[in-house]
C-alpha cells in the first residue's frame, strides 16, 4: 500500500530534523554526556518535528550503543523501538486520553522496572488536552519519577499547560521552519525517490505550507498526483491554490494604470478558476514586495518570493514609484486583516482592488498641492500690485474717515441703564431669592426642548439683582451679553419660559459682569445721595434741636 511522503520520510535521526539545531545540538551534547533528564517539554508550531525529535530521543537513550549522539538505527533496541515491537516506550494521545483514569494507570504502571530496554519513556502528544484533575494526577509522578522513567511531553499550544508542569521540564521550542530549509528537505526526498520538479515548483509549495515540514510533504504528495511525471510551477499553484504569475502581472499592471474594468475581470477569472480570495491577497502582497525589492535591490533576485523576472515585472518595477508601493501594501494589509472577521471576502477584494486603482502617490499629491500654492501667491502678487497702482497716498486720503472706522471697529456693547435703575431702584432680596430658586427650572426647560444654543448663553450667566416686574442677568463675558441681548428670539422665548415657570412675566436686561460692578457702585452712590437730601428736607426742627444738644447717638426716634 502505498505510504504519504511524510510517513515514509520521517526523520530517523536528529540530522534529519531540519531548522531545529538549537534543540538537536543541546539534547546531542545531553546524550553524549550522559546528563538526559527525567521531563522534556517540546513545544511549537505543527509538523515542525516535535514527536518525531522525541522518537528519536527515546532511541538514542535506550541505544545499545550509548553514549552517542545519534541512534544507530541498527540494535534490537533501535529496531524494536521503531517497529514498535518494544513496549518500553509508549506513545499516548492526549487528546483521547485526558482524563484522570488514563494518568492514574500511568502513574501505577511507572514504578515496575522496563522489560526490554534501559529506560521507558511516556511520550505524551497534545498534552495540553490533559484535564486538571489529570494534570493533578500526572504532577507528583512527573516531579520525582524513578530513575528508570523519562517523560517527553509535546503541545502546540503550551500557554494551556498548569506552569506546575513546565517548571518541572526542560522546555524545547520548536520554530517554523524556513522556506528555504523545506525547499531543500523537499529535493532531497525528490531526488532519492525519482521524481521529475521545477525548482520554482517546490519554493511555491514551500511558502503555502507555512513552516510545516509534515504540510510541506503533503502538498508535494498532491502535487506528484496532480501532474503526470513532472512536478511544473502550474502544478504547485493549482495545489496550494495560489495565483499564477501571469495574472498578478496583468493585475498589477491594472492598478498602476488605474484599469478598474481589467482588474475586476481579472479577479473574476481566478475567482471562477476556484482560488481563495485570503491566497490571492497574500501572493498580491508579496507580488509588490518582491516589486519594491527589485528596483531597490536589484541583486537580491534570490530573495524574490513570489515574482518572476520576466520582460512584464521588470517593467512595470522599472515603471512604478515607491511611495506607490507602500500604499498599495498598506491597503492589501488592511484589507486581509478584515477578510479574516467576515464571510464576504470576495467583496472586501473587490472594494480593495478599486481602492488601489484609485490611490495617488503622496508624492503626486503634494506636489500638486504646491503647483496649486504657487499659482494661488502669484495671483495674489498680481492683485496686490494692481491694487497699489491705482490707490491714492496715504497722506492724501481723508482724515475724517479714520476716526469714523476707528469708532465703529471699537464699538462695544451698550448696557440699558435705564431698565438696569428702575429694576434696582424696586430690588429686593426675596424677588432675587425667588428667581435663583427657579433658575435651574428654567435651564432644564430649555434643555428638555432641544433649545441647546440658548442654554449655551445661560451657562455662564445669573441673575444679579431682581425686583417684583424684571431682574438683571449678570455674564460673565461680554460676547455672550451681547449674543443673547440681542437676540430677540432668546428674549421671548426665556420670558415665556419662565412665565410658565413663575406664574408671571418679568422683563430682564443683560449686563457684562465687569460692567455690573461699576454700574452697582454708581447707583449705591446716587441713592444714599438722594436719601441723605430727602431726610434733610422732612427732618422736624424740634428733632434737630434735640441733637444738637445731646448729640445723635443718645436719641431714638419713633414715628
Amino acid at each position: 500500500m502505498y505510504q504519504a511522503l511524510y510517513r515514509v520520510w520521517r526523520p530517523q535521526s536528529f540530522a534529519d530534523v531540519i531548522g531545529q539545531e538549537h534543540v538537536t545540538k543541546t539534547l546531542q551534547n545531553a546524550l553524549l554526556q550522559q546528563k538526559t533528564t527525567h521531563a522534556y517539554l517540546f513545544s511549537g508550531p505543527r509538523g515542525t518535528g516535535k514527536t518525531s525529535a522525541a522518537k528519536i530521543l527515546a532511541k538514542a537513550v535506550n541505544c545499545e550503543r550509548m553514549p552517542i549522539a545519534e541512534p544507530c538505527n541498527e540494535c534490537s533496541s533501535c529496531r524494536g523501538i521503531m517497529d514498535g515491537s518494544i513496549p518500553d516506550v509508549f506513545e499516548i494521545d492526549a487528546a483521547s486520553n485526558n482524563g484522570v483514569e488514563e494518568i492514574r494507570d500511568i502513574r501505577d504502571k511507572v514504578k515496575y522496572a522496563p522489560n526490554a530496554v534501559p529506560y521507558k519513556v511516556y511520550i505524551i502528544d497534545e498534552v495540553h488536552m490533559l484535564s486538571i484533575g489529570a494534570f493533578n494526577a500526572l504532577l507528583k509522578t512527573l516531579e520525582e519519577p524513578p530513575k528508570h522513567v523519562i517523560f517527553i511531553l509535546a503541545t502546540t499550544e503550551p500557554h494551556k499547560i498548569p506552569l506546575t508542569i513546565i517548571s518541572r521540564c526542560q522546555r524545547f521550542d520548536f520554530k517554523r521552519i524556513t522556506a528555504q530549509d523545506i525547499v531543500g528537505r523537499m529535493s532531497h526526498i525528490a531526488s532519492e525517490s525519482g521524481l521529475q520538479y521545477e525548482e520554482k515548483a517546490l519554493q511555491i509549495i514551500a511558502r503555502a505550507a507555512g513552516g510545516g515540514m509534515r504540510d510541506a510533504l503533503s502538498l508535494l504528495d498532491q502535487a506528484v498526483s496532480f501532474s503526470t511525471d513532472h512536478v511544473t510551477v502550474e502544478d504547485a499553484l493549482t495545489v496550494t491554490g495560489s495565483v499564477s504569475h501571469n495574472y498578478l502581472n496583468k493585475i498589477g499592471r491594472a492598478v498602476y494604470e488605474k484599469n478598474i474594468p481589467e482588474a475586476l475581470a481579472t479577479l473574476e477569472e481566478l475567482m471562477l478558476e476556484g482560488k481563495d480570495p485570503a491566497r490571492f491577497a497574500e501572493d498580491l502582497i508579496l507580488y509588490f514586495r518582491d516589486c519594491l525589492l527589485y528596483k531597490t535591490a536589484p541583486n537580491l533576485e534570490e530573495s524574490m518570493e513570489r515574482a518572476m523576472l520576466d520582460d512584464d515585472f521588470i517593467k512595470l518595477a522599472n515603471e512604478i514609484q515607491p511611495e506607490q508601493i507602500y500604499d498599495y501594501i498598506d491597503i492589501l494589509n488592511s484589507t486581509q486583516q478584515e477578510m479574516k472577521f467576515s464571510n464576504h471576502a470576495r467583496i472586501y477584494l473587490e472594494v480593495c482592488l478599486v481602492k488601489l486603482c484609485q490611490t495617488e502617490s503622496k508624492k503626486k499629491v503634494e506636489v500638486a498641492g504646491i503647483q496649486e500654492l504657487h499659482a494661488k501667491i502669484e495671483l495674489l502678487e498680481k492683485e496686490i500690485t494692481s491694487l497699489r497702482a491705482n490707490r491714492q497716498p496715504i497722506e492724501e486720503a481723508s482724515p475724517a474717515q479714520s476716526p469714523k472706522k476707528t469708532a465703529r471697529a471699537s464699538k462695544e456693547f451698550r448696557v440699558n441703564t435705564r431698565m438696569v435703575r428702575e429694576i434696582l431702584t424696586d430690588a429686593t432680596r426675596e424677588d432675587l431669592n425667588s428667581i435663583k430658586s427657579h433658575w435651574g427650572e428654567l435651564l432644564e426647560a430649555l434643555n428638555s426642548r432641544q433649545m441647546r444654543s440658548q442654554s449655551a448663553l445661560l451657562n455662564d450667566a445669573e441673575p444679579a439683582a431682581a425686583s417684583p416686574k424684571g431682574f438683571i442677568l449678570k455674564f460673565k463675558y461680554e460676547i455672550h451679553c451681547k449674543m443673547a441681548m440681542e437676540n430677540q428670539t432668546f428674549i421671548d422665548i426665556t420670558s415665556a419660559i419662565l412665565e410658565e415657570i413663575m406664574g408671571k412675566r418679568l422683563q430682564f436686561v443683560g449686563v457684562p459682569e465687569d460692567q455690573w460692578v461699576e454700574i452697582r457702585e454708581e447707583f449705591l452712590q446716587n441713592h444714599n445721595q438722594d436719601d441723605k437730601k430727602n431726610n434733610e428736607e422732612h427732618e422736624d426742627p424740634l428733632i434737630s434741636e434735640a441733637m444738637k444738644l445731646v448729640g445723635a447717638d443718645l436719641i431714638e426716634i419713633k414715628n
